[in-house]
């Protein structure tokens, strides 16, 4: 910081007059809460910079409260007049080692406003932390960082003062009301509608982004009039969620449709958050509302189009195992292997339409992403009413559209070949399948009990090369077989992240 032109031991001075030592700072929490919303990423922290380590006075998306200094990146925001911003810290000759970048939280971006005494001195900075690189923020987050970084020190200072009674008592009232006046014209600039409430959830603040879109006088929708602004409809849920939010102090979320100017009703995301004191009391309520019109009409014909490719697609299967049956007819002498084609045909299609059902009615209760509700789907030709000779047991795990493909193959061929050669040739065989989630990969185990004793298999058939190559080449797994004398027990280990995407962010 230009201005500061002390030292180490002058800065600690100042930092021992603000007792950090001591509890209160729960105030903080709301600003993380909002800087992090504002610049949309996952981690905001209050970061105090000390002699040898950086603490966290509040903390959005992180659990430690306090990191060596060097490793700190505030140590280096607090330094300049503005927002510090690294895209991408792999990409940084400074960063690139630290611990924080190449271990949790594995920070790739990062922003930070300088924390700033009244005395010039650099306390530390305001940060935003994402684990993805990114261009840098926009001119109203730079902007809202900045803002909300005095809003800090405002409330640091307030602390000081109450420990310490200084004569310069009639600048914080300055501070706090300058402040204000910024956080309105912050307000004002938001393309977001904002509001604020008293603690009792009386309405007193709306910014002009409110009037605009709802082309009321200004103040006509102070206290109790903002519900007549919802659809009727909406309106008593919108008051039921605002009064539960009142009640337990939890966050204000909800999609309602707002008059527009226009007289229209338009869909719209509204948030809320308390303020709370040292204390732990709210004092005021700050929220949001943004139009959503759009992003709901473009959902719901995305769904219209999904369904009908879906319902497409599903007749695709159909057709094909119509072509099958067919050309069997016309040549009886591929009967057999016609057959098991189709039936091959048809798991596929019930497959997909487990995960992309072409409507409600065909949905399964158990969801789209169910492992057992798919397995369930599989064998339900081999299992008669009431009938409990297939029985799974264990985890149910997520799966996708992508692996449910190669899964409907691999159970299909075991369960026609188990009604085959099997357990399920005989009334009284019986299969159990276990599915156990172990770290990341799912463990399988398939045995078959009660049918004829079968020895291992010489050649590889084609339904045993396509199990393998269902489970090995396109799930990346591993299986194992064993032909005992009192049935087969096929072992299996697949990788989560190839039974769902998300697996592959988690990582």
């Amino acid at each position: 910081m230009a201005d500061f032109c002390g030292n180490e031991t002058d800065r600690a001075a100042i930092l021992a007059l603000y007792d950090l030592d001591a509890e209160g700072f729960g105030a903080l929490d709301e600003i993380t809460d909002f800087a992090a919303a504002l610049c949309e990423t996952p981690i905001a922290l209050v970061s105090i910079v000390e002699t040898e380590r950086q603490r966290f006075l509040a903390r959005k998306g992180l659990e430690a409260t306090e990191t060596p200094r060097s490793m700190s990146f505030c140590a280096h925001a607090m330094l300049g007049e503005g927002a510090f911003v690294i895209p991408d810290a792999t990409l940084d000759p400074r960063f690139a080692d630290n611990a924080l970048v190449t271990a949790a939280p594995h920070i790739r971006f990062y922003a930070g406003a300088p924390l700033i005494s009244h005395e010039g001195v650099p306390l530390g900075a305001l940060c935003v932390i994402d684990s993805k690189p990114r261009d840098g923020l926009t001119p109203l987050q730079v902007q809202g960082l900045m803002v909300l970084a005095k809003q800090v020190v405002a409330q640091l200072e307030a602390r000081r003062r109450e420990h310490h009674v200084s004569s310069w008592a009639q600048d914080h009232a300055i501070a706090l009301s300058d402040s204000e006046t910024k956080f309105r014209t912050l307000a004002d600039a938001m393309p977001q509608m904002v509001w604020s409430t008293l603690p009792d959830g009386y309405h007193d603040y709306y910014n002009a982004r409110w009037y605009e879109f709802t082309g009321m006088p200004e103040g006509s929708t102070d206290g109790e009039g903002w519900n007549g602004m919802f659809h009727p409809d909406d309106q008593d849920r919108a008051w039921g969620r605002w009064r539960q939010s009142l009640e337990t102090g939890e966050p204000y979320e909800i999609e309602y449709r707002l008059r527009h100017h226009s007289g229209a009703y338009r869909w719209t995301l509204g948030r809320a958050m308390p303020l709370r004191d040292a204390a732990g009391r709210i004092t005021r309520w700050f929220g949001t509302c943004t139009d959503i019109h759009e992003q709901r009409q473009m959902a719901e014909q995305r769904e219209i189009v999904s369904h009908e490719l879906s319902h497409r697609i599903k007749n695709i299967f159909s057709v094909i195992a119509g072509l099958i049956g067919l050309s069997a007819r016309e040549h009886p002498e591929i009967g057999a292997v016609a057959e098991e084609l189709r039936e091959r045909v048809m798991s596929l299609g019930r497959a997909h339409d487990y995960v992309r059902p072409h409507s409600s009615q065909s949905a399964s209760n158990l969801g789209q992403n169910s492992l057992l509700g798919i397995l369930t789907e599989i064998f339900a030709p081999y299992i008669l009413a009431g009938d409990a000779r297939v029985v799974i047991t264990g985890d149910d795990v997520e799966i996708d559209d992508r692996s449910a493909t190669p899964l409907a193959l691999l159970f299909h061929e075991l369960a026609t070949n188990a009604a085959k050669y099997g357990a399920l040739s005989r009334p009284e065989g019986t299969i159990t399948l276990h599915v156990e989630k172990s770290g990341d990969s799912c463990h399988f185990l398939w045995r078959e009990r009660g049918g004829p004793e079968i020895a291992a298999a010489g050649a590889e058939s084609f339904g045993t090369r396509l199990i393998s190559l269902s489970a090995e080449r396109q799930l990346g797994g591993t299986i194992s077989r064993d032909w005992a004398k009192d049935g087969l027990s096929v072992s299996l280990d697949i990788p989560l992240r190839s039974m769902n995407r998300k697996a592959l962010k988690t990582e």
